[in-house]
């Protein structure tokens, strides 16, 4: 067996696999075609349904039938994809205009998803079939061959409007991600006739005709001023608002009604929505909402939120603005594949490569129509030739032995073999020069066409073919006649697929809210050992404190408007508003400190807490295992910041023991290796946050603390040690900075 191993750098080899894995996704699954707008799975579910019959005219058709037929025969990449993408072609609250009609449950706005492929139903919607599948059978795309080359797919649509700016389209491939907004088909398209009189025209003068994107869902783009840069680098971010209305109610009562929403909050975010107004109210950010209720229908979207009385529903609105998804960015990023390779392009660019692309359709289709209509006529004029010698050449016919010979007297003029009726007949005959297509026409045709009218009516098919290539001819020659027929077509789709823009686009001012002000008071928080924290007032805590103290080890007084700080293991400080935090009854559940800050309870513990205003008042004593001591002022810890390095770390060390040195107090440092070491706190000199401190405990380097405590006052502090009890405060004192000792009893 003759084989040879190749020696070459692993890095090589992934790095050349890696890009061919990358441009793979890039190119054959994650970006639209610059040209139609479609990904391929969405080309190859769409062509499936045009192979299929599955017309905007005829009956629906299993969605099943549909994603396994294109699954086997161009789409080999599992199900669940084309279904996906098919599903989205259908949903009118995604796409600015469906390519698919769906029939049964294809989800909703609100997030909820498809039924199963076995009980929906599709079929191509009328803009699709004309649109996007017209004249494929006039040769005017490429045709590729499948996965496994028995079949064959095209390797674009022949798009007649730029589909990438109506439907949009986003996508996540490797190192690169697009995402274009949807736009209105009548402004669109009038700007691609803009474009086609007049290549040289420039992306603002494009932007008379396109304002801007038109979301299917409505709401208002709020940063009209920005969309001329957005469009011409096809990068920036598009900032939304949900369009609110003003309703009156009985008794003076307000409601503020949300009758459109930013695209960015189709899906989960509507209940994300509703859950973060319910969190303004439970927070005590607003006091002013009586309930909220989603009443959105078939018909449209409707969130009614009703307000008390005096209301100032302008900063409301604007408070919603502001803290909900009722305000939201987009995201632009204007990437299409073009001849083969991702580009990133400003929306001239993209009606560019379209109209382009439009003309090349034009100018093969017209060829085709061309060679069709030659064809025709040649027949044609060949039929209306054996019209008027038909006596002849039934006498040819009926003189022959087999059609090959008077198919040769028609063209070559050959008599040899055939009997003619008289000489001149002979002669007549070998003077026909029939072409090849018009004598097979001849010899196949029907006695009923030599009926008069039947001729006359020969004679109009040939008047209209002559017509027919003319028009072709001058179209083909002509960029004139051939961009007055796309303008045509783009009117028609126009006309009969226009609708009025659903988005509003205008300046407006940042949303500004007056937050009112907390009333201040006293606070108990508490923190149970799952780190699920909240807050009660004083005389709920003084009512049950045996119980709270029990339950909850640890238990801060603080300002509502104040800051629990939490010193971790790690050496970080995380500050929260205590505001963060539920206020309630202290059977309450809480939240966990995860969620309100960026504390990870999986990477780290939290060993101290308290509020910043007792920070302020006292100063720190740190011990970590490596034996490194330090105290800290505590108004070192007074920052804005929500997450700071409370204390530098030795590597491998961690924070062991925090405590607050508000009183005398003396430190017992208890070794892995069993020896104990107390010392006067008073001791350990005073650093700054960022300081590493002074070694408190001599200790090998393979050796670490197991525990710290603290011994203060007359309190006698016993802890079990080997199975038997040890009273630290009995311990004698020591200098700091030495081995200690092991216990005797």
């Amino acid at each position: 067996m003759d084989s040879r191993i190749l020696k070459t750098e692993y890095s090589e080899v992934m790095q050349k696999s890696y890009i061919d894995y990358a441009m793979s996704v890039i190119v054959a699954r994650a970006l639209p075609d610059v040209r139609d707008g479609l990904k391929p799975v969405q080309r190859r579910t769409l062509y499936d349904m045009h192979e299929l019959g599955i017309r905007y005219d005829r009956p629906y058709r299993k969605s099943a039938r549909i994603v396994g037929d294109t699954m086997g025969k161009y789409h080999p990449h599992g199900d669940s994809s084309i279904y996906d993408a098919l599903v989205v072609m259908t949903q009118d609250f995604k796409k600015g205009l469906p390519l698919v009609d769906g029939h049964g449950n294809f989800g909703n706005i609100e997030g909820d998803g498809a039924a199963a492929m076995r009980y929906t139903e599709a079929r191509l919607m009328k803009i699709t079939q004309e649109g996007l599948l017209a004249d494929l059978d006039k040769d005017v795309v490429d045709f590729m061959p499948n996965f496994d080359e028995t079949e064959k797919e095209p390797t674009v649509l022949p798009a007649k409007f730029p589909n990438l700016l109506v439907n949009g389209t986003e996508g996540i491939a490797v190192g690169m991600a697009t995402n274009i907004p949807p736009h209105n088909l009548v402004e669109v398209i009038d700007a691609t006739k803009a474009y086609i009189r007049n290549p040289e025209i420039s992306t603002e003068e494009l932007m008379k005709y396109v304002k801007g994107p038109d979301f299917p869902t409505g709401g208002i783009v709020i940063n009209k001023d920005e969309l001329a840069e957005i469009y011409s680098t096809g990068a920036g971010k598009i900032k939304l608002r949900g369009k609110v209305e003003i309703e009156k109610g009985k008794a003076g009562k307000v409601a503020l009604v949300v009758t459109e929403i930013p695209f960015t909050m189709i899906g989960q975010n509507i209940s994300k929505f509703l859950q973060d107004v319910a969190a303004l109210v439970e927070n005590k950010k607003t006091t002013d909402v009586i309930d909220i209720s989603n009443q959105s229908s078939k018909e449209g979207i409707r969130i009614v939120i009703e307000l008390k009385k005096d209301t100032d529903v302008e900063n409301f609105t604007n408070m919603l603005y502001k803290k909900t998804k009722l305000e939201d960015t987009f995201g632009v990023n204007m990437l299409a594949i073009v001849d083969g390779r991702p580009e990133t392009m400003g929306i001239r660019d993209i009606i560019r490569h379209n109209v382009d692309f439009q003309f090349e359709v034009a100018q093969r289709k017209y060829t085709t129509l061309l060679k069709k209509e030659r064809e025709k006529k040649e027949i044609q004029e060949g039929l209306l030739r054996a019209c008027d010698v038909i006596d002849l050449i039934i006498e040819i016919l009926r003189g022959s032995k087999d059609k090959a010979m008077a198919k040769n007297c028609l063209v070559e003029g050959i008599t040899d073999g055939i009997k003619f009726q008289s000489n001149a007949s002979q002669i007549m005959a070998q003077m026909l020069r029939f072409t090849e297509r018009q004598a097979d026409a001849i010899l196949e045709l029907r006695l009923y066409r030599l009926i008069g009218l039947e001729i006359n009516a020969l004679k109009k098919e040939y008047e209209q073919t002559t017509t027919n290539i003319y028009r072709y001819e001058d179209i083909l020659d002509r960029r004139d006649s051939m961009a007055q027929v796309i303008i045509q077509e783009l009117d028609d789709i126009r006309k009969e697929y226009g609708r009025p823009r659903r988005t509003a686009i205008e300046n407006a001012s940042e949303a500004v809210f007056e937050e009112k002000k907390m009333e201040e008071m006293d606070v108990v928080f508490l923190m149970d050992r799952f780190g699920y924290g909240k807050t009660i007032d004083v005389p709920a805590y003084e009512r049950n404190k045996e119980t709270i103290d029990a339950e909850f080890p640890t238990v801060v007084f603080c300002k509502n408007t104040g800051k629990i700080c939490a010193f971790t293991n790690t050496g970080m400080l995380y500050s929260i508003k205590t505001a963060d935090f539920p206020f309630g009854k202290f059977r309450d559940k809480g939240v966990p400190i995860d969620n309100v800050s960026s504390y990870d309870s999986q990477k780290e513990d939290i060993i101290y807490v308290a509020s910043q205003s007792e920070l302020n008042l006292y100063r720190l004593l740190f011990v970590t295992r490596k034996a490194m001591l330090k105290v800290v002022d505590g108004g070192e810890f007074d920052v804005a910041k929500r997450v700071v390095a409370a204390s530098k770390l030795l590597d491998g060390d961690e924070v062991l023991l925090i405590s607050p040195m508000n009183e005398k107090k003396e430190l017992v440092m208890q070794s892995k290796a069993g020896y104990f070491l107390k010392i006067d706190a008073e001791e350990v000199p005073e650093k700054k946050k960022a300081a590493v401190g002074v070694r408190g405990m001599k200790i090998t380097d393979k050796e670490e603390l197991e525990a710290a405590y603290i011994v203060q006052g007359t309190e006698d502090v016993i802890i079990e040690y080997k199975e038997k009890h040890l009273n630290l405060s009995r311990m004698r004192t020591a200098n700091r900075d030495t081995k200690g000792t092991k216990p005797k009893y």
